[in-house]
């Protein structure tokens, strides 16, 4: 199977429309039309990431966070992303990553999330988009369509205390420490969340009359001004997002059969906790 088949596969699932304006979603770097020799997911994209790949014989990258996020000017060893590119290229290795569409779309980052915490009636929050696809397989059948929003919110089966929430966190995303505001008195049913650098959609999570909001990023004045109104919950950005490993598998094993499929073993979190 040609590597632009695979690639296909999670357009069609995340169609680039639904990435924000500021981000590089799609093809990285290297060719399509080549055999794919199996595929190395991840969440970023290093050198010791294209090592792995060329290690488990993967010609195919499929990571979240794009390698090229800023314009390159060059292709030199200036900084780490010229140097990727450069061991990308060396080594045949494509690279495509799938990020701002990926996070937005039904059944996306923020699906998975509230997949991992059991919650349920999912809902998206802040802007909507519905963008149109193509079949992979028939020209003839009509187009379908994606649904994508900033966030999500739903409910757990049951009431759950602030402290079992931040457990939950703790051991469902591996997290060494949530960062959260007061504990909520009352407990906690309504959940409004958003991987990544999310803390935007706390005031939206507010309206939708969420008891919690998590996210992986926050700034320090934007905890102030909620004791006791939501219980804010940070629990990283790479912890927030490490799931989407699975998405990519899942597509490209439902749509792409016979596709080898590596879970990347590094963690690439640059962020590291000293007690």
């Amino acid at each position: 199977m040609k590597i632009q088949k695979v690639i296909d596969a999670l357009e069609q699932f995340a169609p680039l429309p639904l990435q924000e304006d500021y981000d590089n979603a799609g093809l990285q770097v290297g060719l399509t039309e080549v055999e794919v020799s199996g595929a190395l997911l991840c969440l970023d994209v290093t050198e010791a990431i294209i090592d792995e790949a060329v290690e488990k014989n993967c010609n195919l990258v499929v990571s979240h966070h794009p390698l090229i996020f800023h314009k390159l000017h060059r292709i030199s060893d200036e900084d780490a992303v010229q140097r990727t590119v450069r061991k990308a290229l060396e080594h045949h290795v494509t690279v495509v990553s799938m990020h701002t569409n990926m996070d937005a779309v039904e059944g996306g980052v923020n699906y998975k999330i509230a997949e991992k915490l059991g919650l349920r009636d999912l809902h998206f929050i802040g802007k909507r988009q519905t963008v149109e696809v193509k079949s992979l397989s028939d020209d003839n059948m009509p187009v379908c369509k994606r649904h994508g929003g900033e966030g999500v919110i739903g409910e757990f089966p049951e009431m759950v205390a602030a402290d079992d929430l931040v457990l939950m966190l703790r051991q469902r995303f591996e997290v060494e420490c949530v960062q959260c505001n007061q504990l909520l008195r009352r407990e906690i049913r309504k959940v409004a969340l958003c991987g990544g650098a999310g803390s935007f959609l706390l005031d939206e999570a507010i309206r939708a009359g969420a008891d919690a909001f998590i996210t992986g990023e926050m700034h320090y004045h934007e905890f102030f001004g909620h004791d006791q109104q939501i219980q804010i919950c940070v629990i990283g950005h790479y912890q927030s997002e490490q799931y989407t490993k699975e998405i990519f598998r899942q597509i490209i094993e439902d749509k792409c059969p016979g596709v080898r499929c590596c879970l990347s073993e590094l963690n690439t979190n640059p962020i590291l906790y000293f007690s």
